[in-house]
């Protein structure tokens, strides 16, 4: 059985390998329902791609704290669906995301092993060792 429809995981076939549940001290998470391995493709995530032209508009909204960066130089703003907008931030992630922009898909990465059960975190800033401040406190 094929696990992907035109280049990107079907969300049925995702929610078999993820699960959202409450994650202390931060609210509703993305958690592995199998083990995957460093360097695994977790997810890939379709985006509606918002223009910047929009930008001042979702600033003023809640979808403003689940969007990506997005475009070549980054001016525009992506809500992933799937599970995309939903991974939780951490200085130490244990996945990463990468943008596909011209397909309009988001990657999600194992930096390391990530056991079943596990919760999966990537760093908002986009770099895994990225330590600049985020526009909210973290923990």
């Amino acid at each position: 059985m094929s696990t992907s429809v035109s280049g990107f995981m079907s969300t049925r076939v995702a929610a078999r390998r993820l699960r959202v549940a409450e994650a202390p001290r931060v609210g509703r998470g993305v958690f592995a329902e199998r083990d995957y391995e460093a360097g695994e493709v977790i997810e890939s995530a379709p985006v509606i791609v918002i223009p910047a032209s929009d930008w001042t508009h979702m600033e003023k909204t809640e979808l403003f704290n689940y969007c990506y960066a997005w475009g070549e130089g980054l001016e525009e703003m992506a809500i992933a669906l799937g599970f995309g907008s939903l991974y939780n931030h951490c200085y130490t992630p244990n996945a990463r995301y990468v943008r596909r922009c011209r397909e309009r898909l988001i990657d999600f990465v194992a930096l390391t092993p990530i056991a079943k059960g596990e919760q999966i975190t990537i760093n908002y800033n986009g770099a895994a060792n990225c330590l600049d401040p985020l526009w909210f406190p973290v923990e």
